[in-house]
């Protein structure tokens, strides 16, 4: 569902019933306390929520819910994060088009992004290749332009209620140095690589992969992310919610997303 189609939609057409409402309804039927002028009225009333909550959600932050395991152990189904809107610049809703350019990806940011083959379905993973670069992935270890990228082992796995592990099988945690910040990535290693293959990222997108590396749909499969398809940066957790812990899993809640 596109709430952001949904969202601008309902702002436009509140936003037109209150300039009627005001200009003309009130000029020819006064202040009414019942009919349809005052239904009218009572719709309009809405739009200045409409309007904020759209520019909050378009420019500023917008909440985002995980329902896979393709980034864990950074993020885990049943997280909800927010993601900064206006770091890779500021775009039209709908049309998501730039208007003000505020920034772009780095190496290591966790991105969601509108996923390239549904454009209707955001995605999030974790950028690793920049335009011009050359990416490798081989022997489960990621090389840029040729470099290895650092791994530190940290032992096993073991996940809880939504995020156990798969039965029988136990990953490994390394600790992978990216960015400016290190950030765990999760390995099985009795699942065999998916063959040696290199891409070089055109100019204007970026190659993505999951955290848990041998569990994620990305960049591996279906190649790049357009620049015009970005959404945002992934900053925080805000609510993590799991029956199978308990519910609220308050130890997650405010966690800072490296």
């Amino acid at each position: 569902m596109d709430y952001a189609l949904i969202l601008t939609v309902l702002t436009l057409i509140t936003g037109l019933l209150w300039v009627l409402e005001r200009f003309w309804i009130r000029r020819r039927f006064g202040e009414t306390e019942s009919g349809p002028a005052h239904w009218l009225a009572s719709v309009a009333s809405l739009f200045p929520i409409l309007l904020l909550v759209l520019v909050f959600r378009s420019f500023l932050f917008e909440p985002f819910k995980i329902p896979s395991g393709s980034m864990i152990p950074t993020l885990q189904i049943g997280d909800f994060i927010v993601v900064n809107k206006f770091s890779y610049g500021l775009r039209l809703p709908v049309l998501n088009r730039k208007i003000i350019s505020t920034g772009e990806p780095e190496r290591g940011d966790v991105m969601v992004f509108r996923f390239p083959k549904d454009e209707r379905v955001n995605y999030i993973k974790r950028v690793v290749g920049l335009p011009g670069d050359s990416i490798t992935y081989r022997n489960k270890v990621l090389f840029i332009n040729g470099e290895p990228v650092e791994q530190e082992p940290l032992g096993h796995w073991e996940g809880e209620g939504l995020n156990r592990n798969p039965p029988g099988r136990t990953p490994i945690e390394r600790l992978e140095y990216l960015g400016e910040e290190p950030h765990s990535i999760l390995i099985f290693p009795d699942q065999p690589d998916r063959g040696v293959r290199t891409w070089t990222v055109p100019e204007g997108h970026y190659f993505v992969l999951g955290d848990n590396r041998d569990q994620s749909l990305d960049s591996r499969a279906w190649n790049f992310v357009p620049e015009e398809n970005l959404v945002g940066r992934a900053t925080w957790i805000w609510m993590h919610w799991d029956c199978g812990r308990g519910c609220v899993v308050w130890e997650r809640i405010g966690d800072k997303i490296q």
